[in-house]
């Protein structure tokens, strides 16, 4: 009996370096942070296409689809997007009108893809100005990787508003993942809805592999009641790998939400992106000397 608490001593000091090895929630995303900075930054060195699918249903109904091939290149603030392929249809009286162009100004009265508040009415306009609003606004927000920067909270800015907690870890694609869990530091804010979600991370890299996000709460009550309007599950999800060198891009990014608003206009939107066909960029110079002068 003597050896019990030896063996129990010994057994304490084998687990306390464990223990002091696995970070908390701050310590893993404190290195997301300082990953991100860096990540972005050798993503100018990258152009790649996206392959985008976004769809209006009403019901079982399509109303409008895009499927899109867009050429992305990444620039110091953001990055340029070339749209090199269109297919769309859309449904006018009880037929699919085909396309393969953004309409024109001539056509909607407003520049296309619409930045502002789309006004809704009756007209099957309407559904395509949707779909080219979202594809927009939600792959084309002063990003390097096509997605809106504003969806997932993952850098040291946008961290500092949010509540971390590591759940533990789990693999997943591949990888050894960290699972945390995130949502608002402020929930009295009626004006802020925020996201909550969940974030899986590379214990090796530190690097993003699957983030999923939800609205944090719900469009008050109020402005459901009197306006009609409401977001019903809207969220995202993105999932993250490496390129040959290292370099983490997102590969997918997806969602399905509904759309209530003025109380008669009813839409499920769905989108699914990809990136593809990444091709890294050699910028090279030289520095010639300069020609001696003749006497």
């Amino acid at each position: 009996m003597p050896l019990k608490r030896p063996l129990a001593l010994a057994l304490i000091l084998l687990a306390l370096p464990l223990a002091a090895q696995q970070p908390t929630a701050q310590d893993i995303m404190a290195r997301v942070a300082a990953n991100q900075d860096a990540t972005e930054a050798a993503r100018l060195h990258y152009v790649y296409i996206q392959h985008a699918h976004v769809r209006s249903l009403k019901g079982h109904t399509v109303r409008c689809e895009e499927t899109t091939d867009t050429r992305i290149t990444p620039t110091a603030t953001g990055s340029d997007q070339q749209l090199i392929k269109l297919d769309g249809r859309l449904l006018h009286k009880g037929q699919y009108i085909t396309y393969t162009h953004l309409p024109t100004i001539a056509e909607t009265g407003h520049p296309s893809p619409n930045t502002d508040d789309i006004n809704i009415d009756n007209d099957d306009e309407t559904d395509r100005d949707i779909v080219e609003h979202m594809r927009h606004n939600l792959t084309n927000d002063k990003s390097k990787d096509g997605i809106s920067a504003r969806l997932f909270p993952l850098t040291s800015k946008s961290q500092a508003g949010y509540i971390f907690q590591l759940l533990g870890r789990a693999p997943l694609n591949g990888h050894d993942t960290f699972h945390l869990t995130f949502h608002p530091k402020d929930t009295s804010d009626q004006s802020n809805y925020g996201w909550k979600g969940d974030a899986w991370i590379d214990t090796a890299t530190f690097q993003p592999v699957l983030v999923r996000t939800a609205m944090a709460r719900n469009i008050p009550f109020a402005v459901r009641t009197l306006l009609g309007t409401s977001l019903p599950g809207l969220g995202f999800s993105v999932t993250y790998a490496p390129q040959p060198d290292g370099v983490w891009f997102p590969i997918t990014f997806g969602t399905e939400f509904k759309m209530h608003i003025l109380f008669f206009f009813n839409r499920e939107i769905i989108i699914d992106a990809h990136n593809l066909d990444f091709e890294k960029t050699h910028v090279t110079s030289q520095i010639h000397p300069a020609a001696e002068s003749v006497p």
